[in-house]
């Protein structure tokens, strides 16, 4: 009997072709995703109806690479579009359906800025088969020993060996055949978090718009969700729909939104438009963890903005129940990212975002100068990774607060900021004293006032404010040069 189980089934591709219109690229790129996924879809599915492949099947990604040989000094203003210097770039490609208007964007850059085309083939990196049927509600992958072969034996499956963040966090210079990263992350890295994006939001990556706000707090959900249907009565707002958990979708103010029985573990709602550069609020919940998770996940969509809009702990006396907290620095007691970004890594704050930040709260608030100060402090903000902190001995932490001059305490801002620095996302943090741990204001039911209440709606209404002023700005003094390394990637 002869031994063909190392026979490889793969679809017909065309050869890498060179091109200077960045449309037609993506073009090619969609031509070329779309037949592998469909290749793989339909051998899988022919393999769980009947028997094991007599040969292994395998599709590729798609790829982009980028060759240049001139050390042509492009324009210094740009963080993002071009390459540092001659040699080969490249980059796999997943979903280019859903970064159409991205891929476009940073193609049409690298062209005009260095004067070569950019070649379009497939790489030699496999598609897992989860990947390729992640987006079909008629196939789904059974678990190992569920079939009567091993599916490993057949198709390629994820290989977190290959899935990481290598690129981002400065430690991955050169791909395996001597390319230079050309974007951030890799197609699986790409895949394994649009997958993970509707486990834990419950919402398809399609929906996520270029503006996120994080929260703590279901009361930030619940503003959100009344702005969203105030906007939507309005049409001169640009906003077109509003889309909760479920990929349940309204347009129009008076339509009914079900929340779903089993609510996911951080629910995501998002305030639509058609350009995409609308607003998408995720409740995290509380912890450094969830931050962590959830903006490992986001990253990959590349957002221009995210903010944290939550409760803290105000640790100055003479802040009262309701103040905000402008954090300009943060001292990073989370833990979750240190071996990622080391704790001597300065995280500093962005003046575009700080000062759209300030402005919306003087917008909202009627104050501003000097009067400003009355409810809203900026300084150093402290997230720490232990809520019951008060509980222990106190001498070190408390110590340490007063060293490093934090006026406010939480769970998730440093871990947001901190990520957006990792991720090259523009990041900022305006929070609400919710209570005073050192001053005998703990968190009980009954002690907000009024002015308390008052202010947390208002809160809500200072980041989607705030975003929209970051939406008017242009994008490439949104993703400025403070957040980009010595030897970066030409795609943001």
């Amino acid at each position: 009997m002869t031994d063909d189980s190392h026979l490889i089934l793969s679809p017909d591709t065309p050869e890498a072709e060179a091109f200077t219109d960045a449309v037609a690229a993506v073009d090619r790129l969609e031509e070329l995703y779309f037949a592998a996924t469909t290749f793989l879809s339909q051998h899988f599915t022919r393999a769980v109806t009947g028997h094991r492949p007599a040969s292994r099947i395998r599709a590729f990604y798609p790829e982009i690479r980028l060759t240049t040989t001139s050390h042509v000094k492009t324009d210094s203003r740009l963080s993002f579009g071009h390459v540092a210097e001659p040699g080969t770039y490249s980059t796999t490609v997943t979903r280019p359906d859903l970064f159409r208007n991205y891929l476009i964007q940073q193609i049409e850059l690298l062209v005009r800025h260095h004067g070569q085309p950019v070649l379009i083939g497939a790489s030699d990196t496999p598609i897992p088969v989860h990947f390729a049927v992640a987006g079909n509600p008629k196939v789904s992958v059974p678990q190992e020993g569920v079939l009567e072969f091993s599916l490993r034996d057949v198709f390629d499956v994820p290989d977190l060996a290959t899935t990481n963040d290598d690129i981002v966090n400065g430690t991955r210079q050169v791909h395996a055949d001597g390319s230079r990263p050309l974007a951030p992350f890799t197609a699986q890295r790409v895949d394994y978090s649009l997958a993970r994006l509707v486990h834990y939001t419950a919402t398809d990556a399609a929906h996520f718009q270029n503006h996120v706000l994080f929260t703590n707090y279901q009361f930030y959900v619940d503003e959100f969700e009344a702005y969203a249907r105030a906007v939507l009565g309005d049409p001169a707002s640009g906003y077109t729909a509003f889309v909760g958990p479920g990929n349940q979708v309204i347009e129009t103010a008076d339509a009914a939104l079900h929340h779903p029985a089993k609510m996911p573990q951080m629910p995501t709602y998002h305030l639509k438009r058609a350009d995409g550069q609308g607003i998408t609020l995720v409740n995290i919940g509380v912890g450094p963890s969830n931050a962590k998770t959830a903006t490992d996940h986001i990253a990959v969509l590349r957002p221009h903005a995210w903010l944290m809009v939550g409760h803290c702990a105000g640790l100055r006396n003479s802040q009262s129940l309701g103040d905000f907290v402008l954090a300009h620095a943060y001292l990073r007691e989370d833990h979750v990212l240190d071996d990622d970004l080391p704790v001597w890594v300065p995280i500093p704050a962005l003046a575009e975002i700080q000062i759209a930040l300030e402005d919306a709260v003087e917008e909202v608030t009627q104050l501003e100068g000097y009067e400003l100060k009355r409810i809203m402090r900026t300084g150093t903000v402290a997230t720490i990774d232990n809520r019951n902190w008060e509980l222990r001995d106190q001498s070190g932490p408390v110590q340490r607060l007063s060293q490093s001059r934090a006026i406010a305490l939480d769970m998730e801002s440093a871990t947001i900021a901190a990520n957006g620095f990792r991720f090259r996302v523009p990041y900022g943090t305006l929070l609400c004293v919710s209570d005073k741990p050192l001053h005998g204001e703990l968190k009980l039911p009954g002690m907000a006032s009024e002015f308390y209440k008052t202010q947390v709606a208002r809160h809500l209404q200072i980041g989607v404010r705030a975003m929209e002023m970051l939406r008017a700005m242009p994008i490439e003094r949104i993703h400025s040069r403070k957040l980009r390394s010595f030897d970066e990637t030409a795609f943001l």
